[in-house]
């Protein structure tokens, strides 16, 4: 006695008759499945999502301090020695307008053929968000090197990606502390916001 096997378990699908039903059935089936996912994905694409606050964002820069201004008169990097700075940060934005962040900046000076980490700054703020992308962060100062003080920074978004974005800004550090004078540098940072 042969019997005829097909690949649907249920008994009603052995004879030919249901295996066209059944066929059919599970095309109707696939086809409304397939159209839904399409319809799903497209419609929500195309409407902007706003975003959602409190937000954060991460951030990677690198800086470079240009001149520096004290009693004693103005060094100017690039010079004798070389400085340059790492920002690493996490900005958390509690509205459209305010937020605040935290950033580490690892600093390296190359001087005499020897190079080394010369400072590590801690540098919590208040960021305000000027509109057309400006932001303003007016920040607080402390170095390894004993040195303390303030830091305003003028940032600017110059190109917005889908996941990204990159940005210019101009930190002036004021800084006071350790047997130093009082000093004021002018800085460029560029770096990309995640």
């Amino acid at each position: 006695m042969n019997k005829t096997y097909y690949f649907f378990p249920a008994a009603s699908f052995r004879k030919p008759t249901n295996l066209k039903t059944g066929f059919l059935l599970l095309s109707v089936i696939a086809l409304l499945t397939l159209s839904a996912k399409v319809y799903a994905q497209t419609s929500p694409a195309t409407a902007p999502v706003a975003p959602v606050y409190p937000r954060m964002a991460g951030y990677l820069g690198v800086l470079h301090p240009l001149v520096t201004w004290n009693e004693t008169g103005r060094e100017t990097n690039f010079d004798r020695y070389y400085v340059v700075g790492f920002p690493i940060g996490l900005n958390l934005w509690k509205t459209p307008k305010l937020g605040f962040s935290v950033e580490i900046v690892p600093t390296i000076r190359a001087e005499n053929g020897t190079s080394r980490v010369a400072n590590v700054l801690f540098h919590p703020g208040i960021l305000i968000n000027l509109g057309h992308d400006f932001t303003l962060a007016s920040r607080l100062a402390f170095e390894t090197s004993g040195r303390y003080g303030f830091t305003p920074v003028l940032n600017k978004i110059v190109r917005k990606g889908p996941t990204n974005s990159y940005f210019v800004a101009v930190p002036l550090p004021v800084r006071f502390g350790n047997d130093h004078a009082a000093s004021f540098t002018l800085g460029l940072q560029m770096g990309i916001v995640f």
